[in-house]
């Protein structure tokens, strides 16, 4: 690691119009809430000010995996949530949002990294639908992270393009780049707009980057970034595609995503994707054109290197924590059992077919997703 000092960092859009690759960071709710500093339910970030060292050591975590970018872990940090969710009553929203922007900074300086602040979709949108309203609550937000050091912003997990329209159109004002990633299936937002129209709108509202996080599992993830993608060729729009998808398994594809199955959120550990997987993953996406390659929900530290190892060539280096890793699993070698010693080569990971241990379980569930009975007849194929 080295320390940046005073040394100039080249910004988010310096390094994707180069062709770099950004390695984003993974999920930060579901992993803090599994390790006790998140309340499920809420999941707002107050542990950025109750257990600022838990947090802080998660985005450690994700910089040595290979991360370019730390996201502040300000999800769900809109006052409005906060008010609702009667987690938090003696902290401000305005205090989680500045501790988290210094715990990201002070990390991101350890090594060559970008710190993005983060807004995600406000309880006001659904229940008020007032422009007026959601872009103050945006407004209040952004302020907080300009009083800080970040380098760009991040408009995440909304499965409105309006709102994220909105909330777009507000961060621009920073003069700062904004990057917009929905939560929405191929099918579309919750009111049935195309990815590609979404794209669209998105790039008209500002946005310099564009895709999708949460919600849906990797592959299923790069399909609707491939709709973003022709919207905005069709369109004569140019924009940065981005990507950080659900680390979960999701063949049911449902347009609610992950929070419609019954499993949802405290038995999703039968349905984790592997590393394996995520080399797969982040093939495709490069492959796909996408430069901007992280995680959501689900995705662990492991998963961010696997994508940095995977990207390796590309980028031109490994991740430190790859020095504790043997690629395809090659520090098997010297395992004392010959049949484990036989499993240190590529083919084999990449052609296994894991079992879950669960001989009386499905593969797939049924989602409990009303917009799926609303929109059924226009969900395309």
């Amino acid at each position: 690691m080295i320390a940046m000092g005073s040394k100039k960092r080249r910004g988010i859009l310096e390094r994707l119009n180069a062709g770099e690759v950004v390695v984003g960071d993974g999920g930060y709710v579901m992993q803090l809430e599994r390790r006790g500093y998140v309340k499920a339910g809420h999941w707002t970030p107050e542990a950025a000010v109750e257990h600022p060292e838990a947090v802080r050591q998660l985005h450690r975590e994700f910089l040595r995996a290979g991360a370019n970018v730390l996201q502040t872990f300000t999800f769900y940090c809109s006052e409005d949530k906060l008010e609702i969710s009667g987690n938090v009553t003696n902290i401000t929203g305005a205090q989680i949002n500045e501790a988290a922007c210094d715990l990201a900074r002070e990390v991101a300086n350890e090594d060559d990294a970008l710190v993005a602040g983060c807004v995600s979709k406000t309880p006001c949108y659904v229940k008020s639908h007032s422009e007026a309203e959601v872009k103050a609550i945006f407004k209040k937000q952004m302020d907080d992270f300009l009083k800080k050091d970040i380098d760009f912003f991040i408009v995440e997990f909304v499965d409105h393009v309006e709102e994220a329209g909105w909330a777009v159109e507000v961060l621009k004002t920073s003069g700062k780049p904004v990057g917009a990633t929905l939560c929405i299936s191929p099918h579309g937002d919750m009111h049935g707009v195309p990815p590609g129209e979404c794209a669209v709108r998105l790039v008209k509202a500002g946005a310099d980057i564009v895709g999708v996080n949460c919600h849906l599992d990797p592959l299923t993830c790069i399909r609707t970034v491939k709709l973003m993608k022709e919207g905005l060729e069709k369109a004569g729009l140019k924009a940065h595609l981005m990507i950080q998808p659900l680390g979960f398994h999701t063949p049911e594809c449902n347009l609610g995503g992950y929070t419609s199955l019954p499993e949802y959120p405290f038995a999703m550990e039968t349905r984790a994707i592997t590393r394996w997987d995520i080399h797969k993953y982040a093939r495709e996406a490069y492959n796909a054109g996408i430069r901007y390659i992280g995680g959501c929900c689900g995705f662990e530290p492991y998963h961010i290197r696997a994508i940095a190892e995977e990207l390796a060539a590309e980028r031109g280096f490994l991740p430190p924590a790859s020095e504790k890793h043997g690629l395809w699993g090659a520090a098997l070698e010297m395992h004392t059992k010959p049949w484990v010693r036989a499993r240190a080569r590529r083919e084999y990971w990449e052609n296994l077919l894991p079992a879950s241990g669960r001989p009386k379980c499905p593969s797939m569930a049924t989602p409990e997703d009303d917009y799926e009975k609303q929109l059924k007849s226009n969900i395309p194929t």
